[in-house]
């Protein structure tokens, strides 16, 4: 089984966003200080002032596992944490934060279910809930069908700002750990465990230690605080880059920060991928690469970090150490379990 069978084509969306670059670059003047790909974008509001940094996403077919379970607050945190994260791989850190919330008609306690997980995770990110809209639109959502997206903005001083250029060969990579499938790769997931094995959210697997439905709707992490940790304790300049693991997984996230004549070389055998990832690559005969590039193996964040940083304090943080950056022209390299 292949993402594409579930009705989702990374290859095609990328093709067609790179069609696009030359319309969106039309727009940008010279405080534009990012290029198209990039984690968020990077806006210098004034001469002297940190940057802004402001990314905006959603949290896909998740929304559909909500429905099925009737709980709906995680979701809003999920959001909240995904964007936070978008842009502390540039080195910033969230100012604010607006949602975007569409139904075809509001079911009673959804939506305050929502904006309670919204400013859960604003609260614990240190992240001002401004604002939003929310959107009926029968005809368009069937009933009890709702999405999410969010825009999040935040800053970093410009001496401070993770582009990805100060990583060179003989940086360690080292691997923080996800709580789950975070906030992609779930139409995969829900043709795996709903069609091909027949389970609905409320079974219960031992593999999983909880309900299908437990495991699908854990909390996307948010990587401020172990991030913020790393700064304090080996300086901003040990951390040469950040990746988050989103859709695209480790083939399509890795080469947006890897510099001209590098190659992040990952190697998938220093860690076991949490049960609920084998369990869905049995299930759904998924071979192993479509799994690294669909979802994040149980590793959420990846730091290219100086190959003299103390292996104890990464250590402490829970990251784990799972491989290295070489030369090459490839990007990335993935080594899987044979």
């Amino acid at each position: 089984m292949k993402y594409r069978d579930s009705g989702v084509d990374i290859d095609a969306a990328t093709k067609a966003l790179a069609g696009a670059k030359d319309a969106v670059r039309s727009t940008w003047d010279a405080r534009v200080r990012s290029d198209v790909g990039s984690f968020g974008g990077l806006y210098s509001p004034a001469p002297g002032q940190p940057l802004l940094v402001a990314s905006v996403d959603g949290v896909g077919t998740k929304v559909k596992i909500a429905t099925m379970a009737g709980r709906f607050d995680t979701v809003g945190q999920d959001l909240v944490n995904h964007c936070v994260d978008d842009i502390l791989v540039q080195g910033a850190e969230p100012l604010f934060f607006l949602d975007y919330f569409a139904t075809g008609k509001l079911a009673d306690g959804m939506l305050e279910q929502v904006i309670e997980g919204f400013a859960k995770a604003c609260r614990e990110n240190g992240c001002a809930l401004l604002g939003g809209e929310t959107a009926e639109m029968p005809g368009v959502y069937p009933g009890g069908e709702f999405d999410l997206a969010g825009c999040i903005v935040g800053q970093v001083a410009e001496e401070h700002l993770i582009d990805g250029s100060a990583v060179t060969p003989g940086d360690a990579l080292w691997g923080l750990p996800s709580t789950g499938l975070h906030t992609n790769g779930y139409s995969l997931a829900r043709r795996i465990f709903f069609e091909t094995a027949g389970y609905s959210v409320d079974t219960h697997l031992d593999e999983l230690g909880g309900t299908v439905g437990d495991a699908l709707l854990a909390v996307h992490r948010s990587y401020l605080e172990p991030v913020r940790a790393l700064w304090r304790s080996l300086g901003r300049e040990a951390v040469h880059g950040l990746v988050h693991i989103t859709g695209g997984g480790f083939y399509d996230n890795i080469p947006r920060i890897m510099p001209e004549g590098t190659c992040a070389r990952v190697d998938t055998r220093t860690w076991e991928p949490p049960a609920l990832f084998r369990l869905m690559a049995e299930i759904g005969e998924v071979e192993a690469e479509e799994m690294y590039r669909v979802f994040n193996m149980g590793v959420g964040m990846i730091l290219a970090v100086a190959p003299d940083a103390d292996a104890a304090v990464l250590r402490d943080l829970g990251a784990l150490p799972i491989g290295e950056v070489v030369a090459g022209d490839k990007r990335v390299d993935v080594v899987l379990r044979s």
